[in-house]
């Protein structure tokens, strides 16, 4: 993980404190990132984020400045850790294999949830470690267990998310000067109270990710830049039969640094902000949720 430059960890320092965890880290990177390809004249048509990327995607929308957002994004992981402690579990990701194959795969474990719904061939399942274990033993395909101590996106964090939409109904929240696509159910939002309804619900709802991909397709987004490094996203539309492509904000520095500023109105604009630069699950709130 890119940790923040100097200027931009005092910074971050000045609002929660000295502590600055991987969440606000990789929020941080998708706001600064935000505020450098608005810089360069590239502005988004629509946001999407996954996950943690919500917020960077809210941030990339106007929704709210950077200040709240890290002290949100704060309160997040704060949360999350406590719910690893009260509640031990973790997570796997399934690999080639279909959602339906470990749908059925699930429906005779108790104790394991369906985390994400990353696309066609990747699947992220949360639980209780004994659970898990069950669940992974009548599942075919790949497994990888990450590097998470919860059950991110699964009824085993809902006393933690109780508490995260008491902090974001306090929070003040300006209407998305683009439309905002919620990652519980691919919607498209646009006003202000929609979008912080959709970030009350994320942390215990499943992300299902396909359904985003499936609603920026309909609305004609020919290219994605992906925010906040890793391009794990991206990556993944390899699963899809979509005419969606995606680059990262790196691709996209160097595509626009030579380009006239007239010229640059003429790229494609829409933002998406990743949960995780690690592989092969961006669901799992990485190292920002551990």
């Amino acid at each position: 993980m890119t940790e923040p430059d100097d200027g931009r960890l005092a910074a971050i320092r000045g609002v929660i404190g000295e502590w600055v965890p991987d969440q606000v880290k990789l929020f941080s990177r998708a706001a600064g990132d935000t505020d450098e390809s608005l810089a360069l004249g590239v502005r988004p048509d629509v946001v999407a984020g996954h996950s943690l990327g919500e917020y960077g995607a809210a941030y990339a929308a106007g929704c709210f400045d950077f200040e709240t957002g890290l002290r949100l994004v704060a309160r997040r992981d704060h949360l999350l850790a406590e719910a690893a402690e009260h509640t031990p579990g973790g997570m796997v990701a399934v690999l080639k294999s279909s959602p339906e194959e470990v749908e059925r795969a699930l429906e005779d474990t108790e104790g394991s949830f369906i985390a994400n719904y990353n696309s066609p061939r990747q699947t992220v399942i949360s639980g209780l470690k004994d659970a898990l274990n069950d669940a992974v033993e009548k599942i075919r395909g790949r497994t990888i267990m990450l590097n998470v101590s919860f059950a991110a996106h699964s009824p085993y964090v809902s006393a933690a998310a109780d508490r995260m939409r008491e902090s974001l109904e306090s929070a003040e929240f300006r209407a998305p000067e683009v439309p905002f696509v919620s990652a519980m159910d691919g919607s498209v939002l646009h006003r202000a109270e929609e979008v912080k309804d959709a970030l009350k619900g994320q942390m215990v709802a499943p992300v299902r990710w396909v359904r985003v991909v499936d609603t920026l397709a309909r609305l004609r987004v020919e290219e994605w830049v992906e925010l906040g490094g890793g391009g794990v996203l991206t990556r993944m539309l390899r699963d899809f039969e979509s005419p969606l492509k995606g680059v990262t904000f790196e691709d996209l520095r160097s595509r626009v640094a030579d380009l006239p500023a007239q010229a640059r109105n003429l790229l494609p604009g829409s933002h998406d902000t990743p949960e995780t630069p690690e592989t092969p699950d961006p669901a799992a709130d990485g190292g920002a949720d551990r």
